[in-house]
């Protein structure tokens, strides 16, 4: 909807407030809880709506300003101002017409009841996971579009491979080799859309209703919805140093592990664990899902070598992802799989999707093929590493003992625990403030919770970490 139509006019002379500033604010206001103005929507530039509601560009400024500070909009130095992407949907009233509610299955329901996955449209300060979408070789990726476009253009148009395209497939299975220790030919690797599809892929193809899946406590949401949704009765794995603890209680099926860098406590699981894991698998036959979803962003010591790479019995099955090396939208991951699997898992991703973007498998296989892979990561983990050290600088020059950073040797953000609690309060205050907080005690599925926040980084410019932190210890101050 334009901003300069008949609606904003009306609320705009219809409101009592007494300044022209706090009229603007508050008609803004409404069409962006009311859902007329949607997430991620474009503004008015404020010399434009300044001259179609006859205001001062300043009383425009003043306005804009003041809904970004309580978290209403964004503002993008050179691109604009944008409605808030983390604001919550609108509740759109009922139409007197409608008949009841549609029924659900017992899957469906269950998830919409989960709540579903979001992932922030925008790089906010401090949404977790997200990789610097500004420092990446866009010159290198066009031209690698551009030359697949020249030369194979009808190839890349068609139809393609459930498995997923050969050549990036024997590209990946190289670099797992190299980089991860991964034991596994192109044969055993499928291309997917993204890592959430194939744990969904898994929980329908080895998971029946009622089976029990152990996942880590606190772990990845994403994991609990894949296997709910499958119906699966899901237990929990209490951690200690080494990573993910054995339990004493009758075999589960399937059991979800993030051994190289545990989400989102960052622990790193121990050999000893590891060799464990593997015997308990084998003697039951358990499945060990290995969800490797940041590895390639070390800031210390290498990460351990897949837990994959360990396995004789063919009991792993390795995940991993493009999205936080690369970018999101790419939407490509993988999976290696024991051969005994491979049929199986092309023949329901056939049922799912069919395959994903024949030209985006071709450029992601030459951009590894030709060295640029390994060249980002070089410097993402550089760049990355330096904006992890500000952001614990400035926590514990601004915030002191407030927060507790966990384990932060590894990944995109940074997990802290509240010492003194008040999450669910300090959250929705940050927000006010125009800061995105992911909260730590929704990982947990029991009721000892620990609370904090899923710092995220990697996105964040210097500037913008020390203002982030700046007004966080507002936040904190109250």
């Amino acid at each position: 909807m334009p901003l300069t139509n008949v609606p904003l006019i009306q609320l705009f002379a219809s409101q009592q407030a007494r300044t022209r500033r706090d009229r603007l604010c508050a008609a803004l206001r409404q069409l962006i809880t009311d859902g007329t103005l949607r997430q991620g929507e474009r503004l008015p530039s404020s010399r434009l709506l300044a001259v179609d509601l006859s205001l001062s560009r300043v009383t425009v400024e003043a306005a804009y300003a003041q809904l970004e500070s309580e978290g209403c909009l964004l503002r993008h130095s050179g691109k604009g101002t944008f409605v808030a992407a983390d604001l919550p949907a609108p509740r759109r009233p009922t139409p007197a017409s409608s008949t009841a509610a549609p029924a659900l299955s017992s899957r469906g329901s269950n998830i919409v009841a989960s709540g579903g996955c979001d992932d922030p449209l925008f790089p906010l300060a401090f949404a977790a996971g997200s990789p610097d979408l500004r420092a990446f070789p866009h010159a290198i990726w066009r031209r690698l579009v551009a030359q697949r476009l020249r030369h194979t253009p009808e190839k890349m148009m068609g139809y393609g491979a459930p498995q997923g395209l050969a050549e990036l497939r024997e590209a990946v299975a190289r670099y797992l080799a190299q980089a991860r220790g991964v034991r596994c030919d192109a044969g055993q690797i499928i291309i997917l859309t993204s890592s959430q599809q194939a744990l969904q892929m898994l929980a329908m193809l080895l998971c029946d209703p009622g089976d029990t899946i152990w996942l880590e406590e606190p772990g990845y949401r994403g994991a609990y919805h894949a296997f709910n949704s499958a119906g699966a009765t899901i237990g929990t794995l209490e951690l200690d140093d080494e990573g993910a603890k054995i339990p004493d209680r009758p075999a589960a099926k399937l059991i979800y592990l993030t051994p190289s860098h545990q989400y989102p406590t960052g622990a790193t699981m121990s050999l000893t664990r590891r060799l464990a894991w593997l015997a308990y698998a084998r003697a039951h036959g358990s499945w060990l899902i290995e969800d490797d979803y940041d590895s390639e962003f070390y800031y210390g010591a290498q990460p351990a070598p897949a837990l994959q790479g360990l396995d004789k019995a063919g009991r792993v099955l390795y995940l991993g992802t493009f999205s936080k090396t690369l970018f999101p939208s790419l939407r490509l991951a993988y999976l290696a799989v024991p051969p005994a699997l491979v049929d199986a898992c092309c023949r329901m991703r056939s049922v799912m999707d069919g395959h994903s973007a024949q030209l985006m498998q071709a450029v992601t296989a030459d951009f590894l093929d030709r060295g640029h892979f390994q060249a980002h990561l070089r410097l993402m983990r550089k760049l990355y590493g330096s904006r992890r050290e500000l952001l614990l600088t400035e926590l514990a020059t601004k915030l002191g003992d407030r927060l507790h950073p966990l384990s932060h040797q590894h990944g995109l953000q940074l997990t802290a625990t509240l010492p003194d609690g008040g999450e669910k309060k300090l959250t929705r205050q940050a927000l006010q403030a125009g800061l995105v907080l992911p909260r730590l005690s929704p990982l947990y599925q029991g009721d000892a919770q620990q609370e904090g926040w899923l710092l995220g980084f990697s996105a964040l410019a210097p500037a913008e970490i020390v203002s982030a932190v700046e007004k966080l210890a507002r936040v904190f101050a109250g």
